[in-house]
């Protein structure tokens, strides 16, 4: 089993929370970050200059790739999407032009996130890991996040990509964002309401990183989403109810979330029905698997 990993973006939600978790279980952790630390386990990398201090990787036996811009904080300008792919691609290419050109490592698993955006919209069509990738910019951005990251094959690793969804945390990510509307007394759905979203415990996709981790037989893509994905109507109701809330039975139109978002409206409204079966097949067993049991969990620390 890995006992020393290398964690990229290991400052974001789920990279703190998993380097945590990793910690307590007895494992050596190692981060990569942009700026430098007192911390003798953290090395620095410049993704855009193409630098990095190469021992980040010594004695290392996985790479959990989590680094990547955030995709929906700023308008989606030509160069802020540059931005948002380069981030992705190029910082998995600096990793395996680093794994290739060490003398030696004993690296065997990379494991990389990726996103349910990669099959673009699809209404109420059910995704699972053989499903077309889509149309869009979140769509593309995927596509060439994957096959970057399909090029550590080449490099005899074993590749696993886990395309998320809604982390669900307090802490931060999409959850907090979707929930201050609901806790101004304005919570009701955004256009139809009708549109999947897949979800995710915090707890659970931390688990599943280190499945990923200590299963060998994992490969391959897996959507890394809850048995049960819901509706936005579904989420905003059940936000409601935990925060004792109202849920107006309004719905948000389209044309206000275009003026207030522009392109980035795509990533509001997209419809991923996905299906977690490939996951539960590979063994990996959710603490949560109902969203009412989740939020309930997060709202009630």
């Amino acid at each position: 089993m890995a006992k020393k990993i290398l964690i990229t973006g290991a400052t974001g939600l789920v990279g703190t929370a998993l380097k945590k978790q990793l910690l307590s279980r007895g494992y050596e952790v190692n981060t990569l970050s942009r700026k430098s630390s007192k911390d003798a386990h953290n090395f620095t990398w410049d993704v855009y200059g193409g630098t990095i201090d190469a021992s980040c990787i010594a004695g290392v036996d996985a790479v959990v790739h989590l680094a990547g811009e955030a995709v929906a904080d700023k308008k989606w300008t030509p160069e802020r999407k540059k931005q948002i792919i380069d981030s992705r691609v190029k910082s998995t290419e600096l990793l395996f032009n680093t794994i290739k050109s060490a003398a030696s490592h004993q690296i065997k698993s990379f494991i990389s996130s990726s996103a349910v955006g990669y099959y673009g919209d699809c209404g109420d069509e059910i995704l699972t890991e053989e499903s077309a990738n889509g149309y869009g910019f979140l769509a593309e951005c995927c596509k060439l996040w994957e096959d970057a990251v399909d090029e550590g094959k080449k490099l005899s690793l074993r590749i696993v990509k886990l395309r998320t969804g809604i982390v669900l945390s307090t802490k931060g990510g999409a959850l907090p964002q979707l929930a201050q509307p609901v806790k101004l007394f304005a919570g009701a759905a955004l256009d139809s309401g009708k549109q999947w979203t897949p979800w995710l415990h915090i707890d659970d996709m931390v688990e599943m990183y280190i499945e990923a981790i200590e299963n060998p037989k994992m490969e391959g893509n897996y959507n890394a989403c809850a048995p049960f994905p819901v509706t936005n109507k579904a989420l905003t109701k059940a936000l409601a109810k935990q925060l004792h809330r109202p849920f107006w039975p309004i719905h948000v139109p389209k044309a206000a979330l275009n003026l207030l978002l522009g392109e980035r409206t795509e990533a509001v409204l997209m419809s991923s029905n996905t299906s977690a079966q490939k996951i539960l097949d590979a063994g990996f067993k959710f603490r949560f698997t109902h969203l009412d049991e989740a939020l309930k969990a997060l709202y009630g620390r």
